[in-house]
């Protein structure tokens, strides 16, 4: 019955988690802040109650919760480990407790996870059976405007306007992967560990406006290798979107 309903209703129920989730993320920062145990918490249920949507509509792999392939042609995700270790290019800040540290990373894990399965699972294969160019940049460009909600938690316009332009980039690369692995683990994996790194990012010059340039341009260079490399095995449908 759930699975009808959804099938019936996909572009309505992915909007309705896209908007929960933000609610949701709003909700913990401005009322907790992530090193707490409470967003800890709640983003822990969320992610649990999208586990189990994605097994009660039977799309688990479907949505990319599987083993990655075509590993060797994408260089094994080396590249993400760049994207990963950029918040401790400025400098390395521990000013926050050891418990602090861990709700943190328990927040920023569950985040990752969060906007993995919902921008490149849910979002961007409902859209993909229509018009697989059009899924790619809905689901770049949404998940990179998202990121303007900061605004309205305290973050300053210019690095929240870069933000939303690498958040971009990154997403685009994240489909990429998704697409030519059939798996977002990768994309959760290399998400999760960059957010939880943040608590240790020392805010300056380079971490404010040098990095985040780094941020749009890599992504794009690895997400062009990727189409590069594994354009053969595509069907004429599925030529690369660069």
């Amino acid at each position: 019955m759930l699975k009808r309903f959804f099938e019936k209703h996909e572009v309505l129920m992915c909007m309705i988690l896209i908007v929960l989730y933000m609610a949701i993320n709003s909700f913990c920062i401005n009322s907790f802040g992530t090193n707490d145990f409470r967003s800890a918490l709640i983003n822990t249920a969320f992610s649990v109650l999208l586990i189990v949507l994605a097994v009660s509509l039977k799309r688990v792999a479907y949505y990319g919760l599987a083993k990655p392939q075509n590993t060797k042609k994408l260089l094994y995700f080396i590249p993400l480990a760049l994207i990963v270790s950029v918040n401790l290019w400025s400098g390395i800040n521990i000013n926050n407790t050891a418990a602090e540290i861990l709700f943190h990373t328990l927040v920023m894990f569950n985040v990752g996870f969060a906007e993995e399965i919902i921008f490149r699972g849910f979002l961007f294969k409902m859209m993909e059976k229509d018009n697989v160019r059009t899924a790619v940049i809905v689901s770049s460009v949404t998940f990179g405007i998202g990121h303007i909600v900061n605004l309205f938690n305290g973050a300053e316009l210019v690095p929240t306007l870069l933000q939303v332009c690498y958040a971009t980039a990154i997403g685009y690369l994240f489909v990429v992967i998704f697409r030519k692995s059939k798996s977002i683990v990768p994309c959760i994996v290399a998400h999760a560990l960059n957010n939880s790194l943040s608590v240790f990012n020392e805010e300056n010059f380079l971490s404010l406006y040098i990095i985040p340039v780094f941020l749009i341009v890599a992504p794009i260079i690895y997400a062009v290798y990727i189409n590069k490399v594994t354009e053969d095995q595509k069907s004429p449908d599925e030529r690369p979107i660069e």
